[in-house]
């Protein structure tokens, strides 16, 4: 039967693409919407008054009529569509209309009748949904769902997926846009019925996945039912050439490079110099001021000696394996150099210099590209900053050095980027187990980057920079690969992007870069992050965050302001407020003052001494049904600043000691005392910042969309309910 179904469309393709046509007419969409399975209301296509009345009357009632011409894509604009229509009368004045407008819109278009179509149910428990999907230059064919009919393009309630999708994951689709309680019925009308509706959805996938030419598929609108979902229209655009095949790795073959990129035994520096200010003095200064362990070679054909090193004239020159080669002379001598690294067997070459494809050289690093191909020779860059791999004391880039070992991975496509992230770094102390710069990404880039940084044993967070990216297909599996090992955060430079401006469709207008990106990036597992500081201190806290056990966070604060503000930022941040039962109520009134308030928040007001801060501390921590801390702290002369920091990591230590290990977060307000008690507290495991409630939940939040991505985040206890912002409980409960 698949056969038989894949046999009709491709001949009908065929047949388009004979006639030098791209957009397939209403009753060709037809016959792929019947081979697919995609439930589409009866029509007919009439070439005359008499044909449209006889159709008319055979399906009883009343019909849409609509103008059908290959030349015509957007029938409504053209006046080309009539809905209602009912009676012969109305049916030839009607025809005769249609016919009247189109020509009117475009004199020249052939014009091949005018389908006639039964109208699809109207009420309360009807609802008009899109359901398409599209070619991304990222990612392939993405498959999209959202509110439908006229106000698509302006309400932009859409979701994407990568095609193809199976049931489960059609089904989750409908419950991911705004409105998704619509769906489900709301003031009395019926629930549509979802399995039918993912059924649309799933065939649609299968369709472009089948059929790699199709760029461009849109049922709009879906009438959704609580007896089915039917496609009202379904228009159907195909592409205009094969994409370009991006080479691509086993991952093993990956692997085995970026183990040598990043624990490199020899480098050669390429255009290393004895002169301060050059690029190439710089490389080998922090190669060699940095303590690298392995050999450097540098590679100047006017040079006997650089730095005390022996230098060589050429590349080939020197013995024994090279690992990497780190280029720092002028992009036109890049590609003989490179010819010579490949000559040599360097299976890395490290691209510090700029005059390529950023300045419209394109061909240049095509010809580079197409070396590096030739002899297995894998390029990071050009037109970056180099890398640093601290675990190895290499400090192989022209910028200033940094040596503080830790268990974050950090890259950028933006060499400036890349040092707000060194400064970022070194400014919280923040240990790194490696920076490394993509620039062009003319080979290496991220998804390279992720294959590496999920197997190092070094690494225990990944945060990655990025404007693009080349092959989203290939990110996406390194993502889900990776992420149930560690956190992967990402910052997606562009969110602003006007998308596809000349787009034949709906779909294809509503998969803007940032659309498909955002929910993309979800799929795979992926943290995004809003901007530049929200990505570096995610990666920061990340790693010092236990993972959670459950859903239930409890706010303890010394300020009632602070505990709104801080109860506001756990919704915002899609985290669960803990129903307090009345047991642990009872318990948490037995610390704080009869004008205190238990529940949740807790306040336990700001007079209280250190006592009643530990003692609240102390419950949250020992009862397993709370599963996260957020602690609002008030500077007082009572409780200072420090002596607050000093009781809280004091308790912390103690629980983790006896292996109850839960996620807390802090945040304090006060004088300036409190940037040193923060401080304090980030170093012994509690996530805290001065002057802010909303960071110190955004990383709780980072930390819980981690968890519940790599399936890590556990069952809640056996009583105390989690609700979430939308007031359900974390069953799906509305709560009332």
């Amino acid at each position: 039967m698949a056969e038989d179904r894949e046999l009709t469309v491709r001949a009908l393709l065929e047949s388009v693409r004979a006639e030098g046509r791209s957009a397939l007419t209403a009753p060709e969409g037809k016959v792929i919407a019947d081979a697919y399975g995609i439930s589409v209301p009866g029509e007919e296509l009439a070439t005359d008054v008499d044909e449209a009345v006889a159709y008319a009357a055979r399906f009883g009632g009343p019909v849409v009529m609509k103008i059908v011409s290959p030349d015509i894509l957007h029938k409504t604009d053209a006046g080309g569509v009539i809905v209602g229509v009912e009676g012969a009368t109305d049916v030839r004045a009607a025809f005769c209309k249609i016919v009247e407008n189109a020509r009117a819109y475009a004199p020249a278009a052939r014009i091949e009748g005018v389908q006639v179509q039964e109208l699809l149910p109207t009420g309360p428990s009807s609802q008009e949904v899109i359901v398409g999907a599209v070619t991304d230059p990222t990612f392939g064919k993405v498959v999209a769902f959202g509110l439908g009919g006229v106000l698509v393009e302006v309400l932009k309630d859409v979701t994407f997926r990568l095609a193809p999708v199976g049931t489960d994951e059609a089904v989750s689709m409908l419950d991911s846009i705004r409105a998704a309680e619509v769906l489900r019925g709301v003031r009395g009308a019926q629930p549509v019925d979802r399995w039918a509706l993912a059924e649309q959805i799933r065939r649609v996938s299968q369709l472009v996945t089948d059929f790699p030419e199709i760029a461009e598929v849109d049922l709009n609108p879906v009438i959704a039912t609580p007896e089915g979902a039917v496609a009202a229209d379904i228009r159907v655009i195909l592409a205009d050439g094969a994409p370009k095949q991006r080479r691509t790795y086993a991952r093993e073959e990956i692997l085995r490079s970026m183990r040598r990129l990043m624990q490199p035994r020899s480098v050669a520096v390429i255009g290393a110099s004895n002169e301060q200010g050059k690029i190439g003095n710089s490389v080998m200064r922090n190669l060699i001021d940095g303590g690298f362990s392995g050999e450097i070679h540098p590679v100047n054909p006017k040079a006997d000696d650089i730095l005390g090193r022996k230098a060589y004239k050429s590349v080939t020159d020197v013995p024994g394996e090279v690992d990497v080669a780190v280029f720092a002379i002028p992009a036109k001598f890049v590609a003989s150099a490179l010819e010579e690294v490949g000559r040599k067997g360097i299976p890395n070459a490290v691209l510090i210099p700029s005059g390529f494809a950023e300045t419209g050289e394109q061909a240049l690093q095509d010809e580079i590209v197409a070396i590096g191909e030739r002899y297995g020779v894998r390029l990071l860059g050009p037109n970056i900053y180099g890398y640093y791999s601290t675990w190895q004391d290499l400090c192989a880039t022209f910028c200033t050095p940094y040596d503080v070992k830790g268990g974050v991975a950090l890259t950028s496509q933006s060499g400036g980027i890349g040092m707000a992230i060194l400064g970022f770094a070194r400014t919280t102390k923040t240990g790194v187990s490696a920076i490394v710069g993509l620039g062009n990404k003319s080979d290496l880039d991220e998804d390279d980057l992720l294959t590496w940084f999920g197997e190092d044993l070094n690494t225990k967070c990944i945060a990655m920079h990025l404007e693009d990216l080349k092959d989203g297909r290939a990110f996406v599996e390194a993502a889900r690969a990776t992420v149930p090992k560690k956190p992967v955060v990402v910052l997606k430079a562009g969110r602003t992007s006007a998308g596809a401006k000349a787009a034949g469709s709906h779909t294809g207008a509503l998969a803007g870069d940032d659309a498909v990106y955002d929910d993309i990036l979800r799929q795979a597992g992926v943290i995004r992050a809003p901007g530049l500081n929200e990505m570096l201190e995610y990666a920061r806290a990340l790693p010092v965050l236990p993972t959670p056990k459950g859903d239930n966070v409890v706010v303890i604060t010394g300020a009632g302001g602070s505990g709104v503000l801080l109860s506001d930022a756990i919704v915002d941040n899609g985290l669960s407020l803990m129903e307090i039962p009345e047991d642990l109520d009872a318990a948490f009134k037995a610390f704080i003052p009869p004008f205190g308030a238990a529940g949740n928040p807790i306040d336990i007001t700001g007079g209280e001494p250190p006592s009643t801060y530990e003692a609240t501390i102390r419950l949250g921590l020992e009862d397993p049904r709370i599963h996260s801390l957020v602690l609002g702290y008030w500077h007082t002369i009572v409780t200072p600043p420090m002596v607050f920091a000093e009781l809280t990591a004091r308790v912390v230590e103690e629980f983790r000691a006896r292996g109850i290990e839960k996620p807390v977060v802090a945040s304090l307000a006060g004088d300036v005392e409190v940037e040193e008690a923060c401080q304090y507290l980030y170093e012994r495991g509690v996530v805290a910042y001065p002057y802010t409630t909303e960071k110190p939940v955004a990383a709780l939040g980072a930390k819980y969309r981690w968890a519940r991505a790599a399936e890590r985040l556990g069952a809640e206890g056996a009583s105390g309910r989690a609700v979430v912002g939308d007031g359900r409980d974390v069953g799906g409960r509305f709560m009332r």
